[in-house]
């Protein structure tokens, strides 16, 4: 809870340079709060070069999070404090700041479970998955080629005769299911 902003900012740093929400009016909203309203944190030279529009937004943003850095606490400070005005929701979503409401919250009810992987179906993997859609090609092709009779008048097995399935093929296709 005692951390201070520019520990803070360090932290914070890699998810800010990430975030697509800072596109290139909201880096130029927060660099003309601190320019004009705290120049002694960054002056009219330093606003314009990271404003300077040839410079893509995540190379202005990265400097500028390093250069606020090098300021110190109080520039840092400044910093939050133009983001939440002018960013709240981006403000709130801040790995500290989320770190800090759980932390208010108080310790999290049981153990939590984070999944190793993105999405876990089953631990079968894929040989369960073939296997399975066989029986369900399987299946369909049962339930629509039951009512075909073959040459003889007797009905073929699985209505593989309506397909044109020569014998020998049936009959590892019939071993098969």
């Amino acid at each position: 809870m005692g951390e201070s902003f520019h520990e803070q900012l360090r932290v914070d740093s890699w998810f800010l340079k990430s975030d697509r929400r800072l596109d290139t009016e909201l880096v130029d909203k927060l660099i003309l709060q601190l320019n004009r309203i705290y120049p002694q944190i960054l002056t009219d030279k330093e606003a314009t070069r990271f404003r300077d529009l040839d410079v893509p937004t995540c190379v202005r943003l990265a400097e500028l999070l390093a250069f606020l850095q090098e300021k110190g606490e109080e520039a840092c400070r400044e910093f939050y404090r133009a983001l939440h005005l002018h960013a709240e929701e981006l403000y709130f979503s801040l790995p500290t700041r989320l770190r800090r409401r759980r932390d208010s919250f108080g310790p999290l009810p049981g153990p939590v479970v984070v999944p190793t992987d993105r999405f876990v179906l089953n631990d079968q993997g894929p040989l369960f998955f073939l296997s399975c859609f066989t029986a369900v090609v399987g299946g369909a092709l049962l339930y629509y080629h039951r009512d075909f009779k073959g040459a003889s008048g007797s009905c073929s097995a699985l209505g593989l005769a309506a397909l044109g399935i020569g014998r020998r093929v049936k009959e590892v296709l019939i071993w098969y299911t």
